[in-house]
């Protein structure tokens, strides 16, 4: 590719070593010397004090009512059981189906729903808990009414025979927290797999059943009616990525048509229903600001056996809110062709949506480059209005012309909106300044620049909610008349992120900063506009916004800041996840590679660790790679020092290198040598890992860069680039147009070469595009063939980010001890890596270090969510 590859460093970690446990508790791992066959045998733990910390109660989610004067807290539980992934799931059209509660397979829920009353003083009231469902139930997709006093929610449970109930549909009084079923009749249940219900009023709902009608699934015949057959006669160019769950004959077919297939309900709070429309799979229910209409999108068939449904036939409508057909907006083909080249899209309208300042108008983009982004043309790209029901011979109005790829509109009113472009191949994004009233016409550009220039990043105009649910640019009025928009930014600056409020003069584009976030000790950041209970523009004297507070050491707080004495109140007390992390210490480092590429790294130290007393560490580079197209890109600072250290169950403690070869090398060795400069890693003693494309970055540089390390963890990677041959991550040429870069960036290829110690982990069931669970397996077996020293673990029913307790708990030992084995007791001199694991710890060394970076990833290969641990010794 032309664009240069950098790296910049995110985090830098030391950790604990990988002290045996003083703990009790049996159900511990015991000492692996006791037993070191035992780790062949079932699910292990970590140490306790690892548990500890993953098996914290999550912190409760938030959700605020549309009037801005009370708050949900959405309470959670830690990790599920294994048993729950074990369950049985259908693997249909790239998606994965529970068949017994028709639902997406694996989803996550909330255990109990809290009310809080926002006082006058902005503190907040006792709670209120929703009750009236019976214990144990399971709460998924909670929405306010329009109004704010009702919430409506699915619950589910856990049936004996460790299968799911179905989905029904309650309703909770806000006020009272009383919850009760909105169907009376208890034989009607929501189809979840793709859209769920939806308010088109402060009474009504408009909900996806399950058809009364369906009768059982499609049996699989004994016989199959003839062999699977797949045709390119008419020559067509189709490629397209390592797609997995697709439909594979024509039962998985009749199998995603019984699941999918809706029946949509129009219900009353009062219990009145009616069927509204044909049964059909829908996939979204839109209503129209003005509650009058309905955008009802469904796909059909003829269906594909090598992309998702996404790319399934799709129609658009427009219904009355009551269900009548008022007309067809589209009735797009099957797209099998789309181009793999980034902004390519697919042919014919999208992005069909309501404009959101007025009652019923449509808006959508059409491309001129028949969704090929490889074709040069002006206009690329060119957006429509319309309203819902036109008149006879209306025609619709072009709204603006785009010459980068549509990315969205946020509406203010008819002499205001903001219109954005990108193309991603040089980074570039606009944001156009239009009159909508005016179609276009003396449309302006407000900013031009890279999307990876984070320093030159003007914030994004923060949007107020109108009486009629919708979100519109806030337009905050000063005393003397004059408007601005209200910029909400990350502020990025070598210093590290600082967030900011900025008042924009859309006009003549000067700007007045009116918040911004602590650069000395805290962290802060912008979480929502609280004063826009009431449409028109928002007083600056009466602005109330909703910001986070949080420090390296102290988790995030909510609190409210109020215009014009900035008087600030706390609303959330919730406690420190893991109060034996408190004082850890973190430093955000910066340091140069070889080639002037200035590298920013976050510094991670155990509690109460003395560089000087403690000496250097052991240390694990734990990283996801990044691209960038220039050095100052690659140079600049992500992030901020006072950050909170967050905590996933499957985060190493930190993360560091990002790259490709020559450039991989030379960023792992900048960082090396900088923490090993400071004194606080022992050279001798350096991991690396990584997840997804990490994980293939960490088999790279074992490969390319053996002296940097002793040993490394990959998790869920992709090692044979051959086997995506339409690219991956951000590569969009094909193994046949660039065959040598494929091969060369393909660890498998070098299995001969890697003979430091390498843990594989995997999930049984990834599902991500690319890293299918063969690529480990197939791996480990050609590093198994050049007598490696490697170790692989398959997790039963996980999929490319793991879930259970189980398989985290063991995935965790597994680190632990692999750690503890070949970098902790690694030799203080470079010697054959055979050897790593004889030899005895040194006397009073009881720390660890974690190096870490981390880079933005791309949609088409998912990563998991990176945070850090860092504990006492045996603490990944």
């Amino acid at each position: 590719m032309d664009s240069f590859r950098g790296h910049s460093t995110n985090r830098l970690v030391p950790v604990s070593s990988m002290e045996d446990t003083q703990d009790s508790d049996k159900s511990a791992a015991p000492p692996l010397e006791d037993d070191e066959t035992s780790v062949y045998n079932g699910y292990r733990l970590p140490p306790i004090d690892i548990r500890n910390i993953v098996d914290a109660p999550p912190t409760p989610a938030l959700s605020f009512s549309p009037n801005r004067d009370k708050i949900l807290f959405l309470k959670r539980r830690a990790l599920p059981p294994l048993s729950e992934l074990a369950r049985p799931e259908k693997k249909l059209a790239g998606i994965r189906i529970d068949g017994n509660c028709n639902t997406r397979s694996r989803m996550s829920f909330y255990t109990g729903i809290g009310i809080h009353k926002l006082m006058e003083d902005d503190t907040l009231g006792p709670e209120i808990e929703v009750f009236g469902f019976p214990d144990g139930a399971k709460i998924n997709f909670i929405s306010w009414s329009r109004d704010g006093r009702h919430l409506s929610f699915t619950i589910r449970f856990d049936l004996e025979d460790n299968t799911s109930s179905k989905l029904s549909l309650w309703v909770a009084d806000v006020e009272t927290g009383q919850a009760r079923p909105l169907f009376t009749t208890s034989e009607i249940y929501v189809n979840a797999i793709f859209d769920n219900f939806v308010w088109i009023d402060e009474s009504t709902l408009v909900v996806c059943t399950i058809p009364l009608s369906r009768g059982e699934p499609p049996k699989k015949p004994l016989i199959p009616s003839g062999p699977k057959i797949q045709s390119n006669e008419d020559k067509n160019v189709v490629q397209v990525r390592t797609y997995q769950d697709l439909l594979k004959d024509e039962y998985d077919a009749d199998l995603f048509d019984y699941y999918a297939t809706t029946q949509l309900l129009w219900v009353k709070l009062d219990g009145t229903t009616k069927a509204i429309g044909p049964p059909a799979i829908y996939t979204s229910i839109n209503p129209s600001p003005d509650n009058k209409y309905l955008i009802v999108t469904s796909i059909h068939r003829p269906y594909s056996f090598i992309v998702p449904c996404g790319r399934f036939p799709k129609k658009v409508e427009v219904w009355t809110s009551d269900g009548k057909f008022v007309r067809e907006i589209c009735d797009l083909p099957l797209a099998e062709n789309i181009p793999i080249a980034f902004n390519s899209v697919r042919k014919g309208m999208r992005s069909i949506n309501w404009r959101s300042d007025k009652p019923s108008s449509l808006y959508w983009a059409e491309t001129q480059d028949g969704g090929d982004a490889k074709v040069d043309v002006s206009p690329r790209d060119i957006i429509y209005t319309q309203s819902a029901e036109p008149k006879l011979g209306e025609e619709p109005e072009v709204l603006h012309k785009l010459d980068l790829r549509f990315g969205g509109i946020s509406w203010g009113d008819d002499s205001l909106a903001l219109v954005y472009e990108s193309w991603y191949k040089t980074r570039r994004t606009r944001t156009w300044v239009i009159s909508p009233a005016d179609r276009g016409e003396g449309a302006r550009i407000l900013f031009d620049r890279s999307s990876e220039d984070v320093y030159s990043d003007p914030g994004s105009p923060m949007l107020r909610r109108t009486l009629l649910g919708t979100y519109v640019l806030a337009n905050i009025k000063k005393q003397d008349g004059s408007t601005y928009l209200l910029l909400n930014g990350d502020g990025a600056t070598p210093e590290g992120n600082v967030p900011f409020l900025d008042l924009l003069n859309i006009n003549t584009s000067e700007k007045e900063r009116i918040w911004e976030s602590d650069k000395e000790k805290y962290y802060q950041s912008v979480s929502a506009l609280m004063s826009d209970q009431c449409d028109g523009d928002l007083e600056l004297n009466k602005l109330k916004i909703l910001f986070s507070k949080e420090s390296k050491t102290e988790n995030p707080q909510f609190f409210l800041q109020s215009w014009p004495d900035q008087r600030i109140t706390q609303i959330t007390n919730f406690p420190h996840p893991y109060p034996q992390l408190s004082n850890l210490q973190k430093e955000m480092i910066r340091y140069k590679r070889k080639d002037g590429v200035q590298l920013t790294a976050t510094l991670y130290l155990p509690p109460g660790y003395d560089a000087a007393k403690d000496g250097p560490l052991p240390t694990l580079v734990w990283s996801y790679p990044g691209e960038f197209k220039s050095k100052d890109a690659a140079s600049q600072v992500r992030g901020s020092p006072n950050e909170f250290a967050g905590i996933g169950p499957t985060s190493p403690l930190l993360w560091l290198v990002r790259g490709y070869v020559e450039q991989l090398v030379a960023s792992a060795e900048a960082a090396v040598d900088e923490v090993v400069r400071r004194g606080v890693t022992h050279p001798n003693k350096i991991a690396i890992g990584g997840h997804s494309y990490g994980a293939f970055m960490t088999a790279n540089l074992l490969a390319h860069a053996p002296h940097l390390f002793c040993c490394g963890i990959a998790r869920s990677g992709a090692y044979n680039r051959t086997l995506t041959p339409f690219g991956f991550q951000n590569e969009e040429r094909t193994l046949w147009e660039t065959t040598k870069t494929y091969i060369e960036m393909s660890p498998f290829m070098l299995a001969n070469k890697i003979k430091k110690p390498i843990l594989l982990v995997h999930g049984e069931e990834d599902n991500n595009s690319g890293t299918l669970t063969m690529q480990s397996e197939r791996f480990f077996n050609a590093l198994k063939g050049h007598g490696s020293l490697c170790r692989l673990v398959l997790l039963p029913y996980e999929s490319h980010g793991y879930n259970s307790r189980e398989s985290i708990m063991h995935l965790l030992f597994e680190t632990d001890r692999w750690l503890d084995k070949f970098c902790v007791n690694s030799p203080d001199s470079t010697t054959d890596p055979k050897s790593c694991g004889e030899m005895e710890k040194a006397a009073g060394e009881d720390k660890f270090v974690l190096v870490g970076k981390g880079g933005s990833s791309n949609p088409e290969e998912d990563s998991e969510h990176d945070s850090f641990y860092s504990m006492p010794r045996s603490s990944l």
